[in-house]
């Protein structure tokens, strides 16, 4: 479900907005979801980074490893 928006920005800001959704062939609209699809995922991404880090907290890096432990499957 599209829901609708009101925004207040500088007048010079929304003109240079829709020039370059214009220069984009899109809509002023479309490039503002698309952003807002960006700008929650940045969130989502943070977290999925954390759990990945919290799973690999096992993994110690930088030691020395011996060429057996090097061939281990």
């Amino acid at each position: 479900m599209i829901k609708n928006v009101t925004l207040n920005a500088d007048e010079r800001l929304i003109r240079k907005a829709r020039e370059k959704a214009a220069r984009e062939q899109r809509s002023l609209n479309s490039a503002f979801r698309q952003w807002l699809q960006r700008y929650v995922g940045r969130d989502e991404s943070a977290g999925d980074y954390e759990r990945l880090m919290q799973r690999l907290r096992y993994a110690k890096a930088g030691g020395q490893f011996t060429r057996e432990e090097l061939n281990e499957r």
